[in-house]
């Protein structure tokens, strides 16, 4: 079961098994040091890799902008008092109360179901309060489209899109979930 926890100028959804809060600049050291991973970079689009100074950062000033479309949060994992910064989901506004989920966890944790869980409750907490969101992978990723097709989205078709740690367009799988 998913709670929220209302902490002034935060919220924290908590789930079985992690935390999912805001990301805030103290981030920014934990998660340069994951997305410097070429794997990481190569499954998303927008890492570069190598990674340019100030990326994480702007990053993550641009989530915390009340002016921005971007919502980034952390995936924390708790155990005996710690926390421990294991992941990044994120949506991206688009339009007509849609929105472009974009999610990663740290490759010492593929597999083991915490992306899907992780999404599952993002998109339970929906923190844009969007109608309909969009997914999509680069097919050479089939795990990232499991998430997906786990966590209730539909398959649309492909498409091509830009990995900038590629400098190349790269075939994907697009998915949808509408909420209504």
């Amino acid at each position: 079961m998913s709670t929220f926890i209302e902490i002034p100028e935060k919220t924290v959804f908590k789930t079985r098994r992690f935390n999912i809060r805001p990301l805030s600049l103290s981030d920014v050291t934990k998660v340069e040091m994951y997305v410097r991973d070429i794997r990481l970079a190569r499954s998303s689009g927008t890492i570069p890799h190598p990674l340019t100074p100030d990326f994480v950062k702007d990053f993550i000033e641009k989530s915390m902008s009340d002016e921005t479309s971007l919502d980034a949060w952390g995936i924390e994992y708790e155990e005996s008092g710690r926390a421990d910064l294991i992941g990044v989901v994120s949506l991206n506004r688009l339009d007509r109360s849609q929105s472009e989920i974009a999610y990663w966890v740290i490759p010492a944790i593929w597999n083991t179901g915490v992306a899907t869980e992780a999404v599952k409750a993002f998109i339970e907490f929906n923190p844009q309060d969007c109608k309909t969101i969009f997914g999509s992978v680069f097919q050479d990723n089939p795990a990232s489209s499991r998430v997906l097709i786990n966590a209730g989205f539909e398959y649309i078709g492909e498409a091509e899109s830009f990995s900038v740690a590629r400098s190349a367009m790269v075939t994907t799988w697009t998915y949808i979930k509408k909420l209504d």
